[in-house]
């Protein structure tokens, strides 16, 4: 079809010529500048953070993250393994080796008791992490309190990835404010976009310097240019803060959005027997990013992944759930923690039975009833039946005989 539904699309708000159009005028095209300025503290205000630090991608974020905590060579760094590889890439940048920790079922991010057996197993062979990052997924803060208590407990620091969750809140805190550094992004799919980009948020202000420090190569103080130390080239440029300026203006309109496009698909398919949407922890609101559902195997004859191959042959884009990281053929033989070894992952669980529909705050509304009708035409055809045939009619019988039909 040539009106293709896509997952999740950028939605600009009509303003971002106007912080464009000054930084061409002024001739602020190079790194830096303004609209750089703005956008931080503009983030900073919107998260109630003392410090920020935008990069050019969620990516350098969180590696800056990372290295301004001392991350480096033979370190460990624990980070959730439902998600996507941008998580744990920059612990290969340093060095560092990545430990995974499973999800737990009610917010699908990290298990606080998964977190808390790992962590006393290490200590015990003194080999405590450098940092534990915890990934708010789809929109759904992870459980910080519980998470923060036990990362206290053991002295080491979290790292917020709110990369998907820029706009929730936990307990009324903003997702990405509640551990030590906070990351967001501002991707080409995210909630808000820059097109590319990211940002670090923290209230520790002597960190977020030695953050920019390294983003911009790690110019010492010196009239000329004198390096101590490897820097990275890290900083947004003005013209895409510009962009990104505009974006925060519309964001809570955005959250509003997806959060309306989550409840439409819930009220259309969450009575569906087998079809079960993303849970809201109590106390948290999720920007609902993507609209995401599992799909119970011993009710239709359809994987996920067939799913997603019909309804992109009608036009309609889906995906996958995330495949968890300690099943990636990068990370084999990487140390993986569950709470239980007598039942299966969740992350795994997750990603075998889940769905993200399109999300997008541009979708129309016969966008949306086109994805759930097609939807349903494909729940209706792969549901597992059970008949009841009545052989009084055919064998003469009064017998009745239940018969399964796949």
């Amino acid at each position: 079809m040539n009106n293709r539904i896509l997952l999740s699309t950028p939605h600009m708000s009509g303003n971002e010529r106007k912080y464009i159009d000054e930084a061409f005028e002024t001739n602020w095209i190079a790194p830096l500048g303004p609209n750089v300025d703005s956008f931080e503290k503009e983030i900073s205000i919107y998260s109630g953070v003392k410090g920020v630090t935008v990069t050019n991608s969620g990516t350098a974020a969180i590696h800056l993250a990372l290295a301004v905590l001392g991350v480096g060579k033979g370190d460990t760094v624990f980070v959730s393994t439902f998600t996507f590889v941008a998580s744990a890439n920059p612990i290969l940048y340093l060095g560092a080796e990545p430990v995974f920790i499973d999800s737990e079922a009610d917010t699908w991010n990290m298990s606080p008791d998964a977190l808390e057996i790992a962590l006393t197993e290490v200590k015990a062979m003194n080999q405590l992490p450098k940092a534990v990052i915890v990934v708010n997924l789809y929109g759904q803060s992870a459980k910080m309190d519980e998470l923060n208590a036990i990362a206290q407990k053991f002295n080491v620091p979290i790292v917020e990835d709110a990369a998907e969750s820029l706009g929730s809140t936990y307990k009324n805190k903003k997702s990405g404010t509640l551990g030590k550094l906070g990351i967001y992004s501002f991707n080409g799919n995210k909630i808000i976009t820059t097109s590319g980009g990211g940002a670090l948020v923290s209230d520790d202000e002597d960190l977020l310097a030695r953050a920019r420090f390294l983003a911009t190569q790690a110019k010492d103080p010196a009239p000329y240019y004198q390096h101590s130390q490897v820097g990275y080239n890290y900083r947004m440029s003005n013209v895409v803060a510009g962009i990104g300026r505009a974006q925060l203006e519309v964001l809570d309109e955005r959250v509003n959005r997806r959060r309306e496009v989550f409840n439409n698909y819930q009220l259309e398919l969450g009575n569906i027997s087998g079809v079960n949407f993303m849970p809201e922890m109590v106390e948290t609101t999720s920007n609902r990013w993507l609209t995401t559902l599992t799909i119970d195997p011993t009710k239709y004859n359809l994987h996920p992944l067939e799913f997603m191959t019909m309804m992109d042959e009608v036009g309609i884009e889906t995906r996958a759930l995330w495949k968890p990281l300690h099943l990636q053929p990068l990370f084999n033989n990487t140390k993986f923690y569950t709470d239980s070894e007598n039942k299966k992952p969740v992350s795994e669980m997750l990603f075998e039975r889940g769905l993200c529909l399109p999300s997008g705050t541009n979708m129309t509304e016969f966008d949306q009833l086109r994805v759930i009708t097609e939807m349903k035409k494909l729940l209706n055809s792969s549901r597992k039946r059970v008949h009841v045939f009545n052989w009084n009619k055919k064998m003469g019988s009064n017998a009745k005989i239940q018969h399964k039909i796949n």
